[in-house]
């Protein structure tokens, strides 16, 4: 089962996701999680990711999508 949560900041995503987590043992994936891992590994998406925050830019939909796209191939 894949389920995603969409919301804007504060909206209850991280709530929701870790009841969701707790009480049918399904994983949880963060971009923000993977955005800052990204960065701390120095990845070629973590460079990147890196020189966009620095700017203070938003990171694209591209960016994110590859993250994710990677995130899930490894489950």
């Amino acid at each position: 089962m894949r389920i995603i949560l969409l919301g804007a900041p504060g909206a209850g995503k991280g709530t929701q996701a870790q009841y969701i987590t707790k009480h049918y043992n399904i994983p949880q994936i963060s971009t923000g999680d993977m955005l800052r891992s990204a960065v701390k590994e120095k990845s070629e998406l973590g460079m990147q990711v890196e020189q966009v925050m620095a700017s203070g830019g938003l990171v694209t939909d591209e960016i994110i999508i590859a993250l994710v796209k990677d995130r899930i191939a490894h489950d």
